[in-house]
């Protein structure tokens, strides 16, 4: 198996009322998060959050509907996940994204990834999720949402 690009995105998945869909990892229990996974190839990272959004829940959204927030974070990859990197590689660059769907819906899980999925608001995610990227990125959610 390659390596894993240590480029990535960080997909909020959110409704009108900004409601948000949080995934719980199988790798660890309580690990909350959005939707997260790395660029392959030379994708371009707006398909990369298209790729895992279908993935990872099985929701298949088009490009338009995805909205690139134009920020991106480096953070310390965990020491459990850096098997998947090259040698000597320990920060990953993180590419924020969202799309907001009209009503919370069921999701399929990528099992082998995740164990089971809320949705919750925003101000509870934010407290749920264990990534600090991504509890910021949800802390910024509805001032994004009103532009």
């Amino acid at each position: 198996m390659p390596h894993k690009q240590p480029v990535s995105i960080l997909l909020i998945i959110h409704t009108p009322e900004l409601d948000v869909l949080l995934l719980e990892r199988n790798d660890f229990t309580d690990a909350w998060q959005s939707v997260t996974g790395s660029r392959e190839g030379e994708e371009p990272l707006i398909e990369t959050a298209q790729r895992e959004l279908a993935e990872e829940t099985g929701l298949r959204v088009e490009l338009a509907q995805i909205k690139d927030w134009h920020e991106c974070h480096d953070f310390e990859i965990f020491e459990i996940w850096r098997h998947r990197y090259a040698p000597g590689v320990t920060t990953n660059t993180e590419h924020v994204f969202s799309v907001c769907l009209p009503l919370a819906c069921e999701v399929e899980l990528a099992a082998k990834e995740h164990r089971r999925f809320k949705w919750v608001n925003w101000q509870q995610a934010a407290e749920m999720v264990f990534s600090p990227s991504n509890a910021e990125a949800l802390r910024q959610l509805p001032e994004r949402v009103a532009h």
